[in-house]
């Protein structure tokens, strides 16, 4: 039987990630797809992109996970939880935006997010962890005042997610978005990869 360019190019991911001193041993191959797919199916990127997160969970989540009493503060504030499935199956999370301010510890506020996106994975798991798991993410910006608007927070969340979880969005709603904040967004967008502009939808538009 002949082998699938597809295959060719997970075998050759995992020879690049060898070659980069680490394994993909303990990884499924629909983990390693989600990098290949991420990097236009380019296996030597691929590679160093999951060489790349590998030791950022080493390092960032050496527990494997980040316990609730880590994040008590962001969790108190009923920013961002989870909301059932969608339609499709997939966990919805959302954030209501008015609940949030700028944090004083960008560390922290990226830690929260960890949580909540490991969180999120998980609890779209049925009876094992395949590695493909995605998410549903709505920003829902009703009620947000100026005392809110964290451009760097926005920007540190995008880019965990672009960077550590890839081809985990499925699809990423704006709702309710208030004039005042088009100045912020755009800032923010300038960060997006096209991979998550890709599955952005604005589902109202500026309120006036």
């Amino acid at each position: 039987m002949a082998t699938s360019d597809h295959e060719v190019k997970l075998t050759q991911m995992k020879e690049h990630i060898q070659k980069l001193g680490s394994s993909a041993e303990k990884y499924g191959d629909p983990t390693l797809e989600r990098f290949l797919i991420d990097k236009s199916m380019d296996p030597n990127k691929a590679a160093k992109m999951f060489v790349a997160w590998e030791k950022w969970r080493t390092s960032f989540v050496p527990l494997g996970f980040i316990s609730d009493s880590e994040v008590v503060d962001d969790l108190k504030a009923k920013k961002l939880f989870l909301q059932g499935l969608s339609k499709a199956g997939l966990p919805v999370v959302i954030l209501h935006a008015a609940k949030h301010y700028p944090a004083k510890d960008q560390n922290q506020f990226k830690k929260f997010m960890v949580h909540m996106l490991d969180k999120a994975i998980a609890s779209g798991i049925k009876d094992k962890e395949i590695g493909n798991e995605k998410v549903v993410v709505i920003m829902d910006f009703r009620n947000l005042a100026y005392k809110n608007v964290d451009t760097q927070g926005f920007i540190a969340g995008f880019q965990i997610l672009q960077a550590y979880y890839p081809e985990r969005l499925a699809k990423l709603y704006m709702l309710n978005m208030p004039w005042f904040f088009a100045s912020a967004w755009k800032i923010i967008s300038c960060v997006l990869e096209k991979s998550t502009t890709d599955k952005l939808a604005e589902l109202a538009n500026y309120d006036a």
